[in-house]
């Protein structure tokens, strides 16, 4: 999936007054004794992402065999980026997708677009999911959508055959291991979800505004104990070195696969792939400490929660609703976390041995103590892009990196 959070703000200054829904045509979800001769076909669209194909077409057909005869479906499955899932609602809300996976990032836009309303069984929901999976799917305490992942967020892949347990401890030592063997350890500087891993432990801030539009951000910061030229030139060393390589999601598959890539910065949605390319020397853990400003700093990460929301304008919500609760049941995130290695939001399935035992999913809870929830204004993510593309480049303005921090901050604190 993606990993890249974009939040599309500027419906909230037309939608904000309407987080109670707008022309929806919502309903309860229906009793048991409710059948096809209702209304006609029952027609649905379900979004998810394209690697998830498998999986929802196996919980598609169950869910139709579970109700077989209450009516006539005709569900269809549509591929759609979860991290670009709200733009691509946004479009078009009315005929948008019935029933669609999305970030956390994305709930307070769509609820304040009306495209999401209340779930009615928050309690049941709220009891059967993880403490923080129920935050994340929820705006002033309320719960607007079901939690189905508690593990979009990153860590370290490595091949155990290349390094050892003392090497993952330091990314500069990583890097100089790699970088011997004609090897890369690489990372997507593309996405700011990623590029928050250097200033997340050094005092320099980031976050949402009261208006939860703009950002604060201080990472230009010179009077820090770690100053934002101390990140920057760590950062524009990392970008010399022969053993690093920034590259995306298909970019870092790829490089596992050929052997070029021997450890990688990615999450749990890649452990599949990654094992079965690595086989014994599969290896995951939290993410190293990296040098800067003389001292070791334990890089950071963003983490995020996959949710399932219901559309406010479906024609049949309360089949929708109904869907949207088999999808998230506790044995449809169990067959999830076999099929696609995700971490269950469920606290049942959580809990089980298999994801307990699981390298990929150990890594990320290692690594949660180093995080803290995505909440950052849809202007972060140019600006930290075109930042790093400048030092990824070689610097090739010539500005100092003091200026380059400075417009970097300007560009995300923007109105």
């Amino acid at each position: 999936m993606k990993r890249n959070f974009h939040l599309y703000f500027p419906i909230v200054f037309l939608l904000a007054a309407s987080l109670s829904g707008c022309g929806s045509k919502g309903g309860s979800v229906p009793s048991e004794e409710e059948s096809a001769s209702d209304s006609g076909p029952v027609a649905l669209t379900v979004w998810g992402a394209e690697e998830d194909e498998e999986l929802l077409r196996q919980i598609i057909d169950s869910f139709q065999e579970e109700y077989q005869g209450q009516a006539d479906f005709q569900i269809t499955y549509q591929p759609q980026s979860e991290s670009h899932c709200m733009d691509a609602l946004m479009a078009d809300l009315e005929n948008g997708a019935d029933v669609f996976a999305f970030a956390d990032d994305q709930l307070n836009t769509l609820v304040a677009a009306g495209a999401l309303e209340p779930i009615e069984n928050a309690e049941a929901l709220r009891s059967a999911n993880l403490p923080e999976a129920v935050d994340a799917a929820s705006v002033n305490g309320t719960l607007y959508a079901y939690p189905l992942t508690a593990d979009n967020g990153y860590f370290l892949y490595y091949d155990k055959r290349v390094f050892s347990d003392a090497d993952i401890i330091s990314w500069d030592r990583m890097l100089d291991v790699a970088g011997r063997q004609d090897r890369k350890v690489s990372m997507d500087w593309s996405s700011g979800w990623y590029v928050y891993t250097f200033f997340g432990n050094t005092g320099l801030t980031l976050g949402l505004n009261d208006d939860g539009i703009t950002n604060y951000c201080t990472w230009n910061d010179t009077e820090n104990a770690v100053k934002g030229t101390d990140v920057a030139k760590a950062m524009t060393a990392m970008a010399k070195h022969p053993g690093f390589l920034s590259t995306d999601d298909a970019g870092f598959l790829e490089g596992v696969r050929d052997g070029t890539i021997a450890a990688g910065v990615s999450g749990v949605w890649n452990a599949v792939a990654v094992e079965e390319a690595w086989g014994s020397g599969f290896g995951a853990a939290k993410l190293p400490a990296y040098t800067c400003a003389g001292q070791e700093i334990q890089m950071a990460s963003f983490s995020g929660y996959k949710l399932i929301g219901v559309n406010s304008y479906s024609e049949h919500r309360e089949w929708a609703d109904r869907l949207a609760q088999w999808i998230t049941s506790q044995e449809n995130q169990e067959l999830r976390f076999h099929l696609r290695g995700q971490g269950p939001s469920n606290k049942k399935a959580a809990a089980s041995p298999d994801v307990q035992s699981s390298p990929a999913i150990a890594a990320l809870l290692e690594q949660s103590e180093y995080s803290c929830l995505q909440r950052i204004g849809g202007n972060y993510w140019d600006p930290v892009t075109t930042f790093t593309a400048e030092i990824l480049a070689g610097n090739p303005s010539g500005k100092s990196l003091q200026d380059q921090l400075d417009a970097m901050v300007e560009g995300i604190t923007a109105p």
